[in-house]
């Protein structure tokens, strides 16, 4: 399974990036637990909103850099499980892949202008329009709030489009309206690819939540590929510095 290995590898890293939480400014008493919320109330703007303040409102939209690394084990059947490691880094625009296992290490650089990929004649779609990163950018223009489609009609979420027509589909927590689960769709070489991210643990770094341990499933059309992450290094807004994201010539 060396090369649709290898875009598995890449594609769950682009959908599973982080979720935050700062503190409800309305629950004075207990700044530390966000309020019970019913988004099922609620438009889906009304949501969105409601979903960004419990990620972290504005500490979760302006946050810069975020560094991850962990553990991947990831799976085309029950039976066998490919063991790997692996590291993310984000400034802004700007990010860094890199997955280590015994089949096929893999890097990805994107330097804010072009991408460098290990893998020739594959690129990915831009990492902030599917999953998570879609909350930060959810007000700005292009970009489009709406209701879940009918086949989910009895989830409680919202759906944000990015302007090149990326989308997601945000499936809330009733209580806390923290993402719990999220599931995204696009083309890849004239096929429609769709993966489901299930949230199990969060931890808190720095006043913000970070996805610690997650589970996503990913249909190529062809197969099915599941995939466990364990992060065990989590920085939020430390400093990177810009040759990270250096393209080696």
């Amino acid at each position: 399974m060396k090369k649709t290995g290898v875009i598995l590898f890449v594609f769950v890293l682009v959908a599973g990036v982080f979720a935050q939480q700062d503190q409800n400014p309305k629950n004075k008493d207990n700044k530390d637990k966000p309020a019970v919320i019913q988004t099922k109330t609620m438009t889906p703007d009304e949501a969105a909103k409601a979903a960004v303040a419990a990620h972290g409102g504005d500490k979760f939209k302006n946050s810069k850099t975020l560094i991850v690394r962990g553990t991947a084990d990831i799976s085309a059947s029950p039976t066998q499980t490919v063991p790997s490691t692996f590291v993310m880094i984000f400034a802004g625009d700007k990010y860094r892949y890199e997955i280590t296992n015994p089949f096929q290490p893999f890097k990805q650089v994107y330097d804010g202008q072009q991408t460098s990929s290990s893998l020739a004649n594959f690129t990915l779609p831009p990492i902030n329009r599917l999953g998570l990163p879609l909350l930060q950018r959810f007000d700005q223009k292009g970009y489009s709030v709406s209701a879940l489609p009918e086949t989910a009609k009895k989830k409680n979420g919202f759906r944000i489009t990015s302007p090149e027509g990326y989308y997601t589909d945000f499936f809330l927590d009733e209580k806390t309206s923290e993402v719990k689960s999220y599931e995204s769709a696009y083309d890849f070489n004239g096929r429609t690819v769709t993966t489901s991210v299930e949230i199990d643990k969060l931890r808190e770094v720095d006043g913000v939540k970070v996805p610690e341990k997650y589970a996503q499933r990913f249909e190529l059309g062809f197969a099915t590929f599941y995939a466990d992450f364990k992060a065990k290094d989590i920085l939020v807004n430390s400093e990177v510095a810009d040759d990270v994201f250096t393209i080696e010539k």
